[in-house]
């Protein structure tokens, strides 16, 4: 599926007009330098005639031709000169009146040939960002960001986690739509499941991809709306549920759980998985409490279709807070 389509769609309507405005800022600078410089004026003048005037040297004959285009270039690189020096003693920049690209790369038309530029990526990505719903997140959790020397909690606490943060950087880097691989994070409050999943969705968006990144709980909402009439159409978020390229569920077992909740959960689950649609799931619950909670089609999916990996140890907040 690529980038969020409608980031996509809003940011090339915004790439459409760039390179005209750019133009017209230009113009509006030179409308300035002639009113105020009667010679700028006679010098653009001139070199606006340039193509013109090629033309007709060309059209005298073959021969001679190549000295006569030389005269004229030579011509106007001293009018070009002339030109400068005026804007210069004026308190003006030499370039003054030139087109300004935002990104002289690609001209602000987000392409090089047929190629994306990076400015058009970069702003796909931090519209991602803000769309996976993890932007505030993203400025202070990364893999650069996470500690592994605060799960020294234990020999085993460390190893695990080691291996964990392991697995997180593998399937972010290797990352693709479709390839149906999904993990499900269990353990107790502050032990890492959000900071590396947030860690995963950063690098999977910086990568093209498209993410949703959300609690079961704001999920549910969505969903409620459009079951009590509060929307006669399916929200553009929750559309996203199940296109996205990665969708992220954080806090499952934080809701108020009930049949509703437990149709909803089975349903967004078991169409990803049919359409082999990558997921993670990341829940304080244990394996017990889960069963407890949600019916068999529900907790048969998590344990057959999902890698899960257990967080164990001391809470990471709170050693973060103490040291």
């Amino acid at each position: 599926m690529g980038y969020n389509p409608e980031n996509y769609r809003k940011i090339r309507e915004e790439y459409e007009s760039k390179p005209q405005r750019a133009r017209d800022a230009a113009k509006r600078r030179a409308d300035e330098l002639h009113e105020r410089f009667e010679t700028v004026a006679q010098i653009d003048r001139v070199l606006a005639e340039t193509g013109p005037r090629i033309l007709g040297e060309a059209l005298k004959g073959r021969e001679g031709l190549d000295d006569r285009i030389a005269r004229l270039r030579a011509e106007n690189e001293e009018l070009r000169k002339m030109r400068a020096q005026i804007l210069e003693a004026n308190g003006y920049p030499a370039d003054y009146s030139s087109v300004k690209y935002e990104c002289p790369k690609c001209s602000d038309t987000g392409y090089v040939g047929v190629e994306m530029c990076d400015c058009l990526k970069k702003r796909l990505i931090l519209a991602g960002y803000e769309s996976s719903g993890i932007g505030k997140l993203i400025a202070t959790q990364s893999f650069e960001t996470f500690d592994l020397e605060k799960c020294r909690g234990s020999e085993r606490q460390y190893e695990n986690m080691k291996k964990i943060l392991s697995v997180c950087r593998s399937y972010a880097d290797t990352f693709e739509a479709g390839n149906g691989r999904n993990l499900l994070f269990m353990g107790t409050t502050g032990l890492g499941k959000t900071h590396l999943s947030t860690s995963i969705a950063k690098v999977v968006i910086e990568r093209g991809y498209d993410v949703v990144y959300d609690t079961f709980q704001n999920i549910l909402n969505d969903f409620e709306q459009e079951r009590f009439g509060r929307s006669t159409e399916p929200s553009e978020r929750k559309r996203g549920y199940y296109s996205c390229d990665l969708l992220i569920i954080d806090d499952l077992g934080a809701e108020l759980t009930n049949q509703f909740t437990i149709s909803v959960l089975y349903n967004l689950i078991n169409t990803r998985l049919n359409n082999s649609a990558p997921m993670i799931i990341n829940t304080n619950l244990l394996v017990k409490e889960m069963r407890e909670r949600y019916n068999d089609r529900v907790t048969s999916r998590l344990y057959g279709e999902f890698e899960s990996y257990m967080f164990f140890g001391e809470d990471m907040r709170i050693k973060k807070n103490l040291s």
